[in-house]
């Protein structure tokens, strides 16, 4: 399926969550998502993680805690559900913003920049849709953020490498074993953001680059000189 026409069918499913599609398949049983800093291929080999389990039971994210945690992986509960599971999807889009600065040799300012401002994006959606904002903040937001924004392992932000080279989105994607699920996001979270009337300038660039062919380096421009503001 071509990437924009994907993109047309993810933006009229926004509504639907992980959890809501489990639930239409297991009916009322309940539920959890276990979501953080934990790319398998450090924790297959029992480096220290810590990740997030949310649910709206507190016994059932308790029982998951219990079934996980120890030794080399530490994990806490949440009651938000919507915003882990928001925050674990709208990460990969900034990742491969993170990747696209790689790319382009932008510095670590330019990037951490990017990580800050995204985040702070990613949160004003997440709250608009019913998340908590400090879960943003906590291991499912930032901290799942900052792994994939930095590790070698990110698949998201490869695709940003890449696409900073100056290789096209087409190329990236049919060279690829395995999913890049942020360029898919990418398309769901501004179709979201705009539902709502949530400004999201960096993933609005995200989106010119990946689906109208913008120049990363145009991207990046555009967003320097936006109208000054008070952060």
């Amino acid at each position: 399926m071509p990437v924009v026409s994907a993109a047309k069918g993810i933006e009229k499913k926004t509504s639907e969550t992980p959890t809501r599609i489990v639930q239409g398949v297991l009916g009322s049983r309940r539920t959890a998502v276990l979501s953080g800093p934990s790319h398998a291929e450090e924790v297959a080999r029992g480096l220290p993680a810590t990740v997030v389990v949310a649910s709206r039971s507190g016994t059932v994210a308790r029982q998951v805690q219990s079934a996980f945690h120890g030794g080399s992986l530490r994990v806490y509960t949440s009651r938000d559900v919507a915003g882990v599971e928001l925050a674990g999807a709208l990460k990969n889009v900034i990742a491969i913003g993170g990747g696209i600065c790689d790319g382009l040799g932008l510095g670590d300012n330019a990037k951490a920049a990017l990580v800050t401002r995204g985040l702070a994006e990613i949160a004003r959606l997440g709250v608009a849709c019913g998340a908590r904002r400090e879960t943003f903040f906590g291991l499912a937001g930032i901290g799942d953020l900052l792994t994939t924004c930095y590790s070698p392992y990110g698949r998201n932000r490869a695709v940003g490498i890449r696409l900073g080279r100056g290789e096209t989105l087409k190329a990236i994607l049919a060279s690829m074993e395995q999913v890049a699920e942020g360029v898919w996001t990418t398309a769901a979270a501004r179709s979201l953001a705009r539902s709502r009337g949530i400004e999201m300038p960096v993933v609005d660039e995200m989106y010119a680059i990946l689906y109208r062919g913008k120049s990363p380096r145009e991207a990046v421009r555009d967003l320097m000189r936006r109208a000054p503001r008070a952060e």
